[in-house]
């Protein structure tokens, strides 16, 4: 270990000079585990390449500009792979703004309006018809979120919980709700 403390500030002062030899070995060295991140996550090997290469870019113009300052190698890796988790979601969003659909040429298509509607309304039912049948404090922390619109903050007052305790209470019950509903279906 002793022999690496010295030579990680070398390796980042090179970086910092463009030394070819320690771009290449960092750009090496991480790229696999980068790559595994995004194929684990819904990616591609071509979208592992395209995040990675504008991560690389990314972390060296930060080295170059002086904002961001790294005291040994381990450091610039961690950085490196919240940079691209960063990137990569950002991607998975954009794409799905993208990929939302779209009508086709002629319109609305065989599309029959009352049918969906009816769909909704059945649903919309359903929701309510399970909503009724929860429990306290469930059938109450989701009244006061989404048809009192009260904020996380107030809830958590009410029932002397922290915002966290809250927030969580409020998720379990709603996935309460889905699986009723969607057992049902």
């Amino acid at each position: 270990m002793q022999n690496q403390t010295p030579l990680e500030p070398d390796i980042i002062r090179k970086l910092k000079a463009n030394d070819e030899q320690a771009l290449r070995s960092v750009y090496i060295a991480n790229y696999s585990k980068i790559e595994k991140y995004i194929l684990d996550n819904s990616g591609t090997r071509d979208d592992a390449k395209d995040i990675y290469q504008e991560t690389f870019l990314a972390v060296w113009r930060s080295i170059q500009g002086g904002t961001a300052t790294f005291t040994g190698i381990d450091k610039l890796q961690g950085y490196m792979y919240r940079i691209a988790q960063f990137k990569w979601t950002d991607q998975l969003r954009a794409n799905k703004k993208q990929n939302t659909g779209s009508l086709p040429e002629d319109g609305l298509g065989d599309l029959n309006i009352e049918d969906t509607a009816s769909e909704q309304n059945e649903y919309i039912d359903k929701v309510r018809k399970f909503y009724a049948t929860m429990e306290e404090p469930c059938k109450d922390i989701l009244n006061r979120f989404y048809y009192l619109k009260q904020s996380m903050s107030d809830i958590a007052a009410k029932y002397s919980w922290t915002d966290a305790t809250a927030k969580n209470n409020k998720y379990r019950c709603l996935q309460r709700l889905r699986q009723m509903v969607l057992k049902n279906q």
